[in-house]
């Protein structure tokens, strides 16, 4: 397969030219637009060659959900999240029983990603180690504190596919995060009320991220600036944003951006079941969810994920002041890839790596997503 007369972005340089793929992978980048002699070859007539998305925040789609635990709601997300670019993903879980939680595990750990589809990445354990107070939509009755050796096991039946864990460090014990990090896992601060010199001394320990900034967490005051200050003033944590204008407010994603930074910053869906399907009632987590035409609530109205498609959020990005395309490609695929330490691999344009690929116009509208050189998602092209 080769993709020819394409706007390349490739790391910091953008330029005109074609992409040669070979068995899933990047073979070659040249420099020229010559039309070749071959009928597997795209004309991209000067559209924009980008890396695919990675969505690391995701618990369901298309009426799936990870906690469903089963081989036909995996293949139904990913056949879905091809439409909005996402190449992969994490399966995000939910706080819920040990049984529930261990099902989802096991059928991820038995996954294999089907050819055309986002790739199966791992898992983002979200919860049950998590705050009271800050739960959210995570159902409150099953909430524990840390505990190492629950997690060993669970790490141990996931066969290893956990990647990301959302926890409240404020509740850590026993060297929680100290020994997940030294595992090589991502402790992420979510559904929690932190002050800042608790995390300051969590992100000494090893926690290095924040799960969707603002949301379940303590906002900035002017005595402690908590969690969401933490993330502007701690360099070494990246943070989750859901940019859909409803978890965060227009103004604020801004503010967010500007002052953060695309080199910290990871763009979630943090969908529910209901992505890509018509308003109505829905759940997660067990309880009764009620879908609009923009959001997803608990009958409380509590926000619970969100609907979000990654190609709608990156629009969203892609409008604030300052923010280039290089930005977004940035928070939606190369940071992401770098965070789960498989940027030798994917979230870039470079020779050797999968071939994940998207082809977009100039206002990010969507033509054709490629996974592992194969075409899985094409629309007026």
């Amino acid at each position: 397969m080769l993709i020819y007369n394409a706007t390349i972005h490739q790391n910091n340089e953008t330029f005109t030219g074609s992409v040669l793929i070979e068995n899933g992978t990047i073979t070659q980048i040249n420099k020229n637009i010559e039309r070749p002699n071959d009928e597997r070859a795209i004309d991209a007539n000067g559209l924009h060659l980008i890396p695919g998305f990675i969505d690391t925040h995701i618990h369901g789609a298309n009426g799936q959900d990870v906690m469903d635990a089963s081989e036909e709601a995996l293949d139904k997300m990913a056949s879905y999240l091809v439409k909005e670019g996402t190449t992969s993903f994490l399966a995000t879980t939910i706080t819920q029983s040990n049984e529930q939680i261990e099902n989802a595990l096991k059928n991820t750990a038995n996954y294999r990603s089907k050819p055309k589809s986002s790739e199966l990445l791992g898992v983002h354990l979200e919860g049950p180690f998590v705050e009271q107070s800050k739960a959210g939509a995570q159902p409150a009755q099953f909430i524990k504190k840390p505990d190492l050796s629950l997690f060993n096991t669970w790490q141990q039946m996931a066969g290893g596919l956990i990647k990301t864990i959302t926890m409240a460090p404020e509740h850590d014990q026993d060297q929680f995060i100290e020994k997940l990090r030294h595992d090589g896992v991502n402790v992420s601060a979510g559904h929690t009320d932190v002050n800042f010199k608790e995390l300051k001394s969590a992100e000494e320990k090893g926690l290095n991220q924040l799960t969707h900034l603002c949301n379940a967490m303590n906002g900035i005051h002017h005595r402690d600036i908590g969690a969401v200050g933490g993330a502007f003033m701690l360099d070494s944590l990246k943070a989750e944003i859901i940019a859909d204008g409803i978890h965060v407010s227009p103004e604020m994603l801004e503010l967010i951006v500007q002052n953060i930074g695309s080199d910290r910053l990871l763009l979630i869906t943090d969908a529910m079941r209901a992505k890509g399907l018509p308003a109505g009632d829905y759940e997660l987590g067990n309880q009764p969810v009620t879908v609009t035409k923009d959001r997803a609530t608990l009958k409380d109205g509590t926000l619970a994920g969100s609907i979000l498609n990654m190609i709608d959020g990156v629009k969203m990005l892609y409008q604030l002041p300052n923010v280039d395309m290089g930005d977004v490609i940035k928070m939606a695929s190369s940071n992401p890839a770098k965070q789960l330490n498989i940027d030798h691999q994917k979230g870039s344009i470079d020779i050797g790596k999968d071939a994940d690929l998207l082809l977009v116009d100039d206002e990010f509208n969507l033509k054709l997503t490629m996974t592992k050189g194969e075409i899985a998602h094409q629309e007026g092209l």
